[in-house]
C-alpha cells in the first residue's frame, strides 16, 4: 500500500515538472518572437505602444485533420494598472488562415485595441471578418486608413520577416489546463489579464521583451 502511495505522488509530480516545463518553454520560445519582432523594426511602433493587448503564438502549424486548418497555442498578456499583466495561455485555430504562403510552420503576433482586450476577457472568441485586419507594416503603414479600426491587428513571420497575415475566421480560445498548472485551480484569464495575479518568475523574461518593444 506505501508502495503504491510513493508512486503516485512519484507520479503526480512527474507530471506537474513536465507541464511547468511545457509552460516556461512556451514562454521563452513566446519572448524569442518578441525579441525578433522587436529586431526587425517592421511592425509599426506606434501600434505597438498603442496596442492594450499583445498575443503571440509561436509556432502555427497545418492541422492534419482539417484541409487547409492550422493551430497553434501561445500567450497573451495585457496592459494593467502596475505594467505588464503576467501572460495567459491560448489557442487559436482557423480553417483558412491567410498566412505566408508556402510555410508549415509560422510564427504569429496579434495586437490588440481596447475593444480587442474587451473581447479577449469575455472568454473564446470567434474572429470575423470586422473582428481582425491584416497589419500594416513598416513605420509609414500606420497611418494606412485600415489601420487601427479592427479590433485585432496581425502579423505572421516564417522567413525572418513580419507581414500582415488574414486570420478572419479563426477562433482564440482559453487553454484553461496550463493557466491552472501555471497560477493554480482559482486563476482565471480575466483575473491574470487585469493584473489581479502575480506573474510566476518564468514569465520574466516574456515580460520584459514585451516591456522593451511595446513601452509599459
Amino acid at each position: 500500500m506505501k508502495r503504491s502511495v510513493l508512486i503516485g505522488a512519484f507520479v503526480v509530480v512527474s507530471t506537474w515538472a513536465s507541464q511547468a516545463a511545457d509552460a516556461t518553454k512556451q514562454l521563452s520560445a513566446a519572448a524569442d518572437v518578441i525579441n525578433k519582432l522587436a529586431s526587425s523594426h517592421q511592425i509599426p511602433s506606434s501600434l505597438l505602444s498603442q496596442a492594450k493587448c499583445v498575443a503571440v503564438i509561436p509556432q502555427m502549424t497545418k492541422a492534419g485533420f482539417m484541409v487547409g486548418g492550422k493551430h497553434g497555442s501561445g500567450v497573451v498578456a495585457c496592459r494593467a494598472a502596475s505594467g505588464w499583466s503576467g501572460p495567459a495561455f491560448i489557442s487559436i485555430t482557423g480553417g483558412s488562415f491567410g498566412l505566408q504562403a508556402g510555410a508549415e510552420q509560422q510564427e504569429l503576433v496579434l495586437l490588440m485595441n481596447a475593444q480587442g482586450e474587451q473581447e479577449l476577457k469575455s472568454g473564446h472568441w470567434d474572429l470575423g471578418a470586422e473582428a481582425v485586419a491584416a497589419g500594416p507594416s513598416g513605420e509609414t503603414g500606420a497611418t494606412t486608413s485600415t489601420g487601427w479600426k479592427a479590433p485585432v491587428l496581425s502579423y505572421s513571420n516564417s522567413s525572418g520577416a513580419f507581414a500582415g497575415a488574414d486570420i478572419g475566421g479563426s477562433k482564440i480560445g482559453v487553454d484553461t489546463g496550463e493557466i491552472h498548472n501555471t497560477y493554480g485551480e482559482s486563476a482565471s484569464l480575466e483575473g491574470i489579464l487585469d493584473g489581479h495575479i502575480q506573474a510566476p518568475a518564468s514569465a520574466q523574461k516574456f515580460i520584459s521583451a514585451l516591456q522593451q518593444v511595446a513601452g509599459r
